[in-house]
């Protein structure tokens, strides 16, 4: 029998950028058609990769600006971050590098487990960002870059498998240094 890791990831971006969308897509399997502006909603999914299994918490938070502080609850205790903006809405892209930022100065890595999404690809013609741009600032990062329609269920499943993947790929890339010498 597999060992289930659990794993607590927050999803953050600007309003009405679709991070409640995505969760329920991932989720449930269905489109939410009505906007309701989320205070915060978590979620929970099994998640199997391999031979693993993974206990995957969702915390879809309410809507952050660039002024937004950010609580200690999405610092401690979370493995990783799904960052998201719209691929309709410049500013939405802005608050996001502010977001990347606050996070950053919270764990005081330099590394973190993210993956930076472009959501709302399916309004391609009303495109403010260009898919160019996130790959760009994603790399910056170090972070994986993925462009998503959580009303056409592009990619949804893989924005999730892939935090998970990131989150082992960061913890990995500290392992040497959280061991512990007496002298």
């Amino acid at each position: 029998m597999p060992l289930v890791r659990y794993r607590k990831v927050v999803i953050l971006g600007y309003r009405s950028v679709g991070k409640t969308s995505l969760a329920h897509q991932f989720v449930e399997g269905k489109f939410l058609e009505g906007y309701d502006p989320t205070v915060e909603n978590t979620y929970s999914k099994i998640v199997t990769l391999g031979k693993d299994e993974f206990h995957l918490h969702l915390v879809d938070t309410a809507g952050q600006d660039e002024y937004s502080i950010l609580p200690y609850s999405f610092i401690i205790g979370v493995h990783g971050y799904v960052l998201v903006y719209s691929v309709t809405s410049l500013h939405s892209f802005q608050v996001i590098e502010s977001l990347y930022q606050k996070l950053h100065e919270g764990h005081g890595k330099t590394r973190l487990p993210v993956v930076l999404v472009g959501n709302k690809a399916d309004l391609s013609p009303d495109r403010e960002v260009q898919a160019v741009e996130g790959k760009k600032l994603a790399e910056s990062w170090g972070a994986t870059f993925m462009e998503s329609s959580a009303r056409d269920n592009q990619m949804t499943q893989d924005i999730f498998t892939k935090v998970i993947q990131e989150i082992a790929r960061v913890e990995n890339s500290y392992g040497q240094e959280r061991r512990c010498h007496l002298m």
